[in-house]
């Protein structure tokens, strides 16, 4: 666990915005194994990031983008490295974040963390990521730059992560797009997101192509 009250948190390890521009099967890919934090300004929460899934739109059915630019999905369109915060069900907030180039309208789902610091609640499913961490709509649009919600590397040494990669979950709607597999994990973790892992797992490919 990381001790909250003595953790000093410098910009330098902060993912720089040019992380996010970058290819998003390739940002999805990389965000495994880094944190995401959380300051409220009455607690730090801190989790490490085990489970992402890309989306590509607007071409990618999947993607909230494929309906086009909407109040909604404005934020995708912006610039990278900004939270696009959604509500779904009535019940769940959900945070992406946002790559590629301005007018792309590329994201990244943070589906699964491992608590770090900062969280007694279950963490395994975009809903209750963000639950655990008290991220909604009030922090969509947000610069993950800023010292709100931000991403950064783990302190020392990176832990080796074995990446495995699966189609999307609850996606099959979307028609072939379903088929891709731009999901990636870690395999090691007990945190991805629930008994799909099984499943994930034993039809994960390497996460080496596209």
């Amino acid at each position: 666990m990381i001790p909250l009250r003595s953790r000093a948190v410098t910009r330098s390890e902060k993912l720089p915005r040019a992380f996010f521009a970058r290819n998003t099967l390739t940002v999805a890919r990389e965000l495994i194994g880094m944190h995401l934090l959380h300051d409220d300004g009455r607690k730090l929460r801190v989790g490490r990031i085990v489970e992402t899934e890309a989306y590509l739109g607007p071409h990618d059915l999947a993607a909230h983008s494929s309906r086009g630019r909407t109040a909604r999905t404005e934020v995708m369109f912006g610039p990278p490295g900004r939270a696009y915060v959604y509500f779904i069900y009535g019940v769940w907030y959900c945070l992406n974040v946002v790559t590629g180039a301005p007018g792309v309208p590329h994201a990244v789902l943070l589906r699964a963390l491992e608590p770090l610091a900062g969280i007694s609640e279950r963490t395994s499913g975009p809903g209750l990521l963000c639950r655990a961490m008290r991220i909604d709509r009030r922090l969509n649009g947000v610069d993950l730059a800023g010292d709100v919600l931000w991403l950064e590397r783990p302190r020392g040494r990176l832990q080796l992560v074995r990446i495995a990669r699966s189609p999307r979950i609850g996606v099959d709607y979307a028609g072939e797009w379903a088929q891709r597999p731009w999901r990636f994990f870690d395999r090691a973790s007990t945190y991805v997101s629930g008994a799909r892992r099984a499943r994930a797992n034993s039809a994960a490919i390497a996460a080496g192509g596209k």
